[in-house]
């Protein structure tokens, strides 16, 4: 079995308000060295044989990504 991670993250141009509420949480927990944090997605997709990029860059095109407002990469690992 092989493992594809899709990690998915809005274009830093697009504004980010989670990763906004986030940082401006951090100096009440005594964090003050963070500039800025931005907040994403992390899809796992296991094949039952060979990792499939391609079919992987299809899934992440049509189903998990908004290519307007967000990029993605792909990358294999190994599964647990």
């Amino acid at each position: 079995m092989a493992r594809v991670v899709v990690d998915v993250m809005l274009k830093p141009e697009i504004l980010d308000p989670q990763g906004q509420a986030v940082a401006n949480a951090l100096p009440r927990l005594g964090v003050n060295d963070v500039a800025s944090v931005r907040i994403g997605r992390r899809v796992e997709i296991d094949f039952a044989g060979d990792a499939d990029l391609e079919r992987a860059r299809e899934i992440a095109d049509k189903l998990l990504a908004n290519p307007v407002i967000e990029d993605y990469e792909i990358r294999v690992v190994e599964a647990a």
